[in-house]
């Protein structure tokens, strides 16, 4: 079995930076322990697996330990993928299945924009673990569908901190983000999931799902300009509308080959 493999640098104008997904393009789906097995050896922090035979296509994600329910970046790597490879273009919005419900990815100008559902942040309590985790106490903090969301003062706290990653991995969570009010952007953040086998994320999709409703609450507007400050780093455009977030993003391609199982 010959399997076509793709890797995108997805948030990112130039290689090298955003976060890296690999994208395996799918005629059926293969069995569960080899995707998982694939995704171990790409050493990723996401592989997507697209099976284009289906109408809407599907998708499912994996990390080098487990499969999650919803990833952006592997999303937007995925939907660079199909237009290039598969649609060429000729349709500028795709539905995607997944078992977060249907997805939505399009083009608009040189982003691609992913729509999906909006996570409502909720206030949490702290606990003594979030704290040693996290070394120092956040001004806020709160929990949505998968992760915790914790809110300092400033861009440079966010930069600065340095966190404990074995006591993030024992909350009862996906993992959490940390975020503030940026100097040249909205909101910056930073996002951990030693859960799943990536202590830091270079850029997560996925977690502006939470951020863009709490700061639409904060800053009173619901289109915004967001930068993960992560050793790479990424650029996310986000638009609140309803109970939808629309992420956009530039992609770079950077590799394409073939598994041979």
């Amino acid at each position: 079995m010959k399997i076509p493999i793709f890797q995108v640098d997805a948030f990112a104008s130039k290689l090298f930076r955003g976060n890296p997904a690999a994208v395996c393009l799918l005629e059926e789906w293969v069995a569960d322990d080899v995707m998982q097995e694939i995704a171990a050896e790409n050493n990723l922090s996401e592989t997507a697996f697209v099976n284009i035979n289906g109408n809407p296509v599907k998708i499912r994600w994996f990390t080098p330990t487990v499969e999650v329910d919803l990833c952006g970046h592997a999303t937007l790597a995925a939907s660079r993928i199909l237009f290039d490879e598969v649609l060429h273009k000729d349709n500028l919005v795709i539905e995607i299945s997944s078992n977060s419900g249907t997805l939505k990815a399009f083009i608009e100008e040189d982003l691609i924009f992913l729509d999906f559902p909006a996570d409502v942040p909720k206030p949490a309590e702290m606990n003594q673990q979030i704290l040693d985790g996290l070394g120092k106490q956040p001004i806020e903090l709160y929990i949505g569908r998968d992760d915790y969301l914790a809110i300092f003062n400033d861009e440079e706290e966010i930069m600065s901190m340095n966190l404990n990653f074995t006591e993030l991995k024992k909350l009862s969570s996906r993992g959490i983000i940390i975020s503030a009010k940026g100097n040249r952007a909205d909101f910056v953040s930073r996002c951990f999931y030693p859960q799943t086998g990536v202590d830091e994320d270079p850029v997560t999709g996925s977690a502006h799902t939470l951020l863009a409703p709490l700061w639409a609450n904060k800053l009173n507007k619901t289109k915004f300009f967001a930068q993960q400050l992560s050793a790479r780093g990424g650029e996310l455009t986000c638009h609140l509308k309803e109970d939808r977030v629309l992420i956009g993003g530039k992609t770079i391609r950077y590799l394409e080959g073939e598994i041979t199982i």
